[in-house]
């Protein structure tokens, strides 16, 4: 791993993240607009693709990174906010995830879904990627280590890689 990687913490591996989804999204957004006939198909692979990184996503965050938060703020009201919009998330994943491409709800569900993972990741990125970085108590390195680790392992639950 490069050294310029091993100084980056877990705020910036979430960020990739998020970075990572949002361009799916850009790029599931263009597909709906295209009249060829492979664009079905590719939103669907897009789609599911979409609610794998994003589930995997929520998991880690739930699991690892919200608790360390947790113990550490005095204040946990925006953990419990995020909290609550990944268990919309999931709803949302679960829907689209049982349903057809050919439903006509289907682009409005990933659309609105698109919209509520932009809505998490500014009040992660601009309150709770700060506040973390501020606590003096947390080992953001150590935690980024796991947050990989993690998602790694999950991926390949999968199939996937991370």
């Amino acid at each position: 791993m490069p050294a310029s990687r091993a100084a980056k913490d877990a705020c910036d591996l979430l960020d990739a993240d998020h970075r990572n989804v949002k361009k799916m999204f850009k790029q599931y957004e263009e597909l709906t607009g295209s009249r060829a006939r492979s664009a079905g198909q590719k939103k669907m692979e897009l789609a599911r693709q979409i609610c794998q990184e994003l589930t995997v996503h929520a998991q880690i965050e739930e699991e690892i990174f919200y608790p360390a938060l947790r113990a550490v703020l005095k204040d946990t009201d925006m953990l419990a906010e995020a909290e609550v919009e990944h268990q919309s998330a999931k709803d949302l994943i679960a829907q689209i995830q049982g349903m057809g491409e050919a439903d006509e709800m289907f682009d409005a569900k990933v659309t609105v879904l698109g919209e509520y993972i932009d809505h998490h990741v500014k009040e992660e990125k601009n309150e709770m990627f700060p506040k973390a970085r501020a606590a003096r108590k947390l080992d953001l390195i150590a935690i980024r280590e796991e947050l990989e680790a993690r998602k790694e392992e999950l991926m390949a639950d999968t199939g996937q890689a991370a």
